[in-house]
């Protein structure tokens, strides 16, 4: 998925080590990238509690936390109400059932009891997400590991805390605790047929890993079955050794033959089976399935290939009968997740009401929109000339609901509650920023993560009604750190295009800045679809202060595309990807060249994935702005994609072969003009090898030269270890220098 790939490229993680600085007059900087690439959490600071796990009915949460005596990895839990912080888990001196090896792992789910957790070790990778694990039931009060299941793909723990289901070589299992017993639920899984597993492409664009549902009553699990024997076969290799070993993955290019799926359901007490048939078109989707508040009623959310028109159907898992509940369609594209914004569901239903929630930006900006079981309408819950941007928690008792918008400003997120009627909204939040919000399941208590640019991060655990209750962290350490070393905090800006578009971007300044100088510009650019670049939070990056050392302007913008400003602005992409984007990276260009301290001949433009693509376009299509060009794994040509995220904003390509035509900048490679830096690997299984390779050949065909550099291994992040990181850097910030 292009749309996460910011977020998801696999960076090395850095421990902080002695700060190699040089002085100048005053404060203090980096004497190499190396040395601002090693400087740790100098400016992000501490990120307070870690992956946080709110139980005990959100009155408690369980949190991470390294032990500063031991370095041991601990589970810590926190009691709102008393303030009382208390040790739960000490792996560190415990090892592996029936072993001396000590006892690590990746993951942990916490039963319903409280009293017991799910942990899961061992991972072994298949995808980018997923993977196989074993799994290890504890219990708190007697401290005792048991192994529950091995070889799994995903496990959860029933709600009523009897057994636990997972997913085995593309088979259904559940393991019960009172007769310590495993189950198989089906038996037709195969290499190529999964029942409660996905396949590359609807693990990676659907952005889900767990194939399969329990019920609300633990009687039934509904899973996806997923078959992909049609579906074209992409290979890859790192070639290392004499003879190369191939990785094999099914991945369906645009127009290619798609996985087929279907919808089953098991009864976990007897083990039998029901198809439970939408009648669609089976060259169509199937991303979402929900458990509504009915016993027994699933609800399956339909989309047709070209992802414009959504069905919801329920059904009756007992009979199979269905009944279409709710239709929407799109002379654009219907949105059902946004991987930036964290919120992976827009369908939500609440287990206390017969009703539920959907996000549609059918009146031109993204709004929640409350529905009865027989599909009215009952009310447009929000409203207004702005985006709703997450939905973190339903109270039931009080009838409202907590979620996330752009109201403010495009360049914040706050939170905000409102009657599930539409009436009584009120700001929650009220702290100029961006924030990050972490709500308790039962609406009474938050974590609230949230900057500017000018204060570093705030960790605090607040009320519903916004009541701050603890400081979890204040990062005064970085307000130090600022005023120490010769650090430079985002400006934020905003211009106007020649066809009166306003734009938002950032600017990160040498922190020696001089109005009456010139500087070279950077432009660092993502672009995707939903994405967004410039919030008004604080500047962290390691690699832009270093730049912005070196004398460097380094900047940011919000192109069309980007989330957070409606309909029109996201979606005007919709069919011409890139068009839209380079216009206003030119744009943008053309108007740091207006500006007295930039030289209008020194700019270049830098970008990863659908930034790299972006890069590739903007270049071929305005060779006049940018004198240098940074481009990593980057598409080249759409058809070489795969089909559910190119075909969602470009269309079926029998029906729009212009518009693919028109979006490669393979077409255009002999119109390049300035120096072009080109990075990937030819282990990436998200943007395949095989786009730079043609990009290439392309510009060899035109005479034309650019600088290549291809990593064997590395995936989609290029980078495979610390030393290839750290030469990534290097090789970026080497080339800004010797062509700006």
């Amino acid at each position: 998925m292009l749309t996460a790939i910011v977020a998801r490229i696999h960076l090395i993680t850095i421990i902080l080590i002695t700060l190699p600085l040089i002085a100048d007059a005053q404060h203090q900087r980096f004497e190499s990238l190396d040395a601002a690439l090693s400087s740790g959490s100098l400016f992000s600071g501490n990120t307070g509690p870690r992956n946080i796990d709110w139980f005990d009915e959100g009155e408690r949460f369980s949190y991470i936390a390294t032990n500063p005596e031991t370095g041991s990895t601990e589970i810590r839990a926190y009691t709102v109400i008393t303030d009382q912080d208390e040790l739960i888990f000490d792996a560190s001196s415990l090892t592996f059932p029936h072993s001396d090896v000590p006892f690590r792992y990746r993951s942990f789910q916490w039963a319903h009891d409280s009293k017991h957790i799910l942990f899961q070790a061992n991972f072994r990778p298949i995808y980018r997400h997923s993977g196989i694990s074993d799994f290890y039931f504890y219990s708190i009060s007697d401290q005792t590991l048991e192994l529950v299941a091995t070889d799994a793909g995903t496990a959860e723990l029933s709600p009523d805390g009897s057994r636990i289901g997972y997913e085995r070589n593309g088979d259904l299992y559940v393991y019960s605790f009172e007769s310590r017993e495993e189950t198989r639920l089906t038996f037709d899984g195969s290499e190529h047929i999964f029942n409660g597993r996905f396949g590359w492409v609807y693990e990676e664009e659907f952005t889900l890993t767990q194939a399969w549902s329990w019920s609300n009553d633990s009687k039934y699990i509904a899973y996806w079955q997923e078959n992909e024997t049609e579906v074209p076969i992409f290979q890859m290799t790192d070639y290392a050794g004499q003879h190369s070993e191939y990785v094999q993955i099914r991945y369906p290019k645009v127009g290619d033959t798609n996985p087929t799926v279907r919808i089953g359901v098991v009864d976990v007490a007897s083990g039998d089976q029901s198809w439970l048939e939408t009648g669609e078109d089976p060259d169509s989707y199937i991303p979402r399935i929900y458990w509504t508040a009915k016993e027994g009623q699933l609800a399956v959310v339909h989309m047709s290939r070209d992802q414009r028109h959504l069905k919801l159907y329920f059904f009756d898992v007992n009979s199979g009968e269905r009944t279409l509940v709710f239709e929407e369609k799109s002379e654009q594209w219907v949105d059902i997740m946004n991987f930036f914004e964290s919120i992976y569901h827009y369908f939500f239903f609440p287990t206390d009401a017969h009703e539920f929630y959907w996000v549609s930006d059918r009146d031109g900006f993204r709004h929640l929109y409350r529905y009865s079981y027989t599909g009215e309408l009952l009310n447009q819950v929000t409203s207004g000339e702005w985006d709703v941007t997450n939905i973190y928690a339903f109270d039931p008792v009080r009838r409202l609901v907590y979620y996330a918008s752009s109201e403010i400003s495009p360049l914040e997120r706050h939170l905000f509650s409102i009657g599930a009627d539409g009436n009584n909204k009120r700001q929650v939040t009220t702290e100029t920023g961006r924030h990050l919000i972490n709500m308790s399941p039962n609406a009474a208590y938050f974590i609230d993560r949230w900057s500017n640019t000018e204060t570093p991060t705030q960790v605090q655990l607040k009320a519903a009604n916004g009541e701050q209750l603890k400081v979890f962290e204040d990062n005064a350490s970085v307000l130090k750190n600022i005023q120490k070393y010769d650090y430079s905090p985002k400006t934020l800006f905003s211009f106007t295009t020649s066809d009166n578009q306003s734009l938002d971007g950032y600017m990160v300044f040498p922190p020696d800045f001089d109005e009456t100088k010139q500087y070279p510009a950077i432009l660092d650019v993502y672009g995707g679809p939903g994405a967004q670049s410039v919030y008004n939070e604080f500047e962290t990056s390691l690699w832009r202060q270093y730049l912005a050392q070196q004398g460097y302007i380094v900047v940011g913008v919000n192109n069309r595309g980007s989330s957070g400003y409606g309909r029109e602005f996201e979606k005007q992409v919709y069919l011409n990807l890139g068009y839209w984007e380079a216009f206003d990276f030119n744009e943008t260009g053309a108007y740091l060249a207006s500006l007295p301290y930039v030289d209008g001949n020194r700019l270049a433009i830098r970008g990863h994935s659908y930034g790299g693509y972006a890069v590739l376009y903007t270049m071929t299509s305005y060779p006049d702005r940018f004198r240098v060009g940074i481009s990593t794994a980057p598409v080249s040509d759409w058809r070489l994609y795969d089909t559910i995220y190119t075909e969602r904003y470009m269309g079926l390509l029998g029906e729009n072969l212009n518009g693919y035509e028109g979006s490669s900048p393979t077409s255009r490679a002999g119109d390049l003009k300035g120096k072009l830096l080109l990075v990937h690997s030819s282990m990436d299984e998200n943007v395949h090898v095989q786009h730079t390779y043609q990009f290439v050949k392309a510009l060899i065909d035109n005479r034309m030269d650019a600088d290549l550099r291809i990593f064997p291994p590395g995936a989609h992040g290029v980078s495979y270890n610390t030393a290839s990181y750290y030469y990534l850097m290097n090789l970026y910030t080497d080339y800004l220098n010797d062509n700006l």
